[in-house]
């Protein structure tokens, strides 16, 4: 080597990088670094899930005056146990147990950094050489990226547009094998805006159970449902398969960067821990990051003085703001929508890309959308399926109309002259 010089011998995980590309972070940061700076017009964000900026949206003042006591008591300035202090573990348990026909203890709850963590955890644990795990496809790419760290298997089944993305449940039973651990599902779904029936998700319990699985239950949007079918936790059938409820105070209480989330084990029947699974829980959280201990002191006053108007409000903006987006996708000739949204804050788009002019995919299409109309939507690649398009309508429902509007000006503008000549005649007639 010149001059003596030493061969440094570290490197990057090259894994890590490609990694990121695919998360929806990753995504959005390339979308966004797309926008001109020079329009006049405020960007419109169709394509992340935080309306915590918007006025409309904004977290109830108890809950922010819940924060502020616990600051102010200095009870809570130092580390919190690794599972989370017990009486916010005690409250999430309560709450939780309102839906369930059991009653959870405080000791199944551990309190995460947001769901992510959770997410990271859980796929920790079940990380054994060897194992697999079933994704939905559509779905949340973080899973994706945290098995692929992790170096756990994962296949995909499919959910089926035309049943309201139901689970294609026989998809999943061909997909299992003896290494088969887990499989996860994310209700009300992100991306596709469905909320699961109580006989659907039976019919999960029952298939977990013939494969001898568990299932990961991501509950994120939690509650946040508005269409047809209430909310109903997968945890409702822990005594068929074991369990374990992922969610945070992110989407319901619009406060996704107060980062307070949960794993919790919802099985009754005692599985999980006869495998030594909460164990592994346990040894997991005791090598990670905690969520800040004032949020964590805060909890259960954030959760008992939080009035149902506040969720009754959120729930009548979000319905109102799918029935926009459903609505004012049908209008536009390239876009289909195979179900109208009704839970979490997203909806699935199928893009036509043979009614448009010099558009290659879905990412070209997202990609131009913003430098022409300065509105950002995600590529549907990023969540599993390739030229569709995941919107959300958690937005100003203002804002979404003008969004929509210059959606539907740049499919007009990128139409096939036949789409174009096909629609002016219709026009005139």
């Amino acid at each position: 080597m010149e001059n003596g010089s030493k061969q440094w011998r570290f490197k990057a995980r090259k894994d890590l990088t490609s990694a990121s590309d695919i998360t929806v972070r990753g995504m959005l940061n390339k979308l966004h670094g797309a926008i001109v700076a020079t329009d006049t017009r405020p960007t419109v964000f169709l394509g992340h899930g935080d309306p915590s900026a918007f006025p409309c949206f904004r977290v109830t003042p108890t809950a922010v005056d819940a924060i502020v006591d616990s600051l102010r008591s200095a009870k809570f300035n130092g580390y919190a146990p690794t599972v989370g202090v017990l009486p916010a573990r005690r409250a999430i348990a309560e709450y939780l147990s309102g839906n369930l026909p059991y009653k959870l203890s405080p000791d199944d709850v551990n309190l995460t950094s947001g769901c992510s963590q959770a997410i990271e955890v859980v796929l920790s644990v079940l990380s054994q050489p060897g194992a697999n795990i079933l994704l939905p496809r559509p779905g949340f790419p973080a899973y994706e990226s945290r098995a692929a760290f992790s170096k756990l298997e994962f296949r995909h089944f499919d959910l089926l547009p035309e049943k309201g993305w139901e689970i294609d449940l026989d998809a999943v039973e061909a997909l299992a094998d003896d290494n088969t651990v887990a499989m996860v599902i994310i209700n009300p779904g992100n991306p596709c805006g469905n909320v699961y029936s109580y006989q659907h998700l039976q019919k999960v319990a029952e298939t977990a159970r013939r494969l001898g699985i568990m299932v990961i239950a991501d509950e994120v949007y939690e509650r946040i449902a508005f269409g047809t079918n209430p909310f109903v936790p997968m945890g409702t059938f822990g005594s068929i398969a074991p369990v374990i409820t992922l969610g945070s105070i992110s989407k319901r209480w619009v406060v996704p960067g107060w980062r307070l989330g949960w794993l919790v084990i919802t099985d009754p029947s005692g599985v999980l821990k006869q495998n030594k699974i909460v164990d592994s829980i346990h040894g997991c959280l005791n090598i990670c990051s905690d969520p800040a201990t004032f949020i964590q002191g805060a909890i259960p006053k954030v959760i008992e003085d939080t009035k149902e108007d506040f969720f009754k409000n959120t729930i009548n903006i979000l319905r109102q703001a799918s029935g926009i987006c459903y609505e004012r996708i049908k209008e536009i000739d390239c876009l289909t929508c195979p179900h109208k949204p009704e839970g979490s804050m997203f909806v699935m788009v199928k893009l036509n890309l043979s009614l448009l002019e010099d558009i290659v995919d879905d990412f070209d299409f997202c990609f131009k959308l913003v430098k022409e109309e300065n509105v950002v939507v995600l590529p549907g690649i990023t969540v599993g399926l390739k030229n569709w398009l995941r919107v959300t309508f958690a937005i100003e429902p203002a804002s979404l109309e003008d969004g929509l509007g210059r959606v539907k000006s740049f499919c007009v503008r990128h139409a096939k002259e036949t789409v174009k000549n096909q629609n002016q005649n219709h026009n005139q007639e």
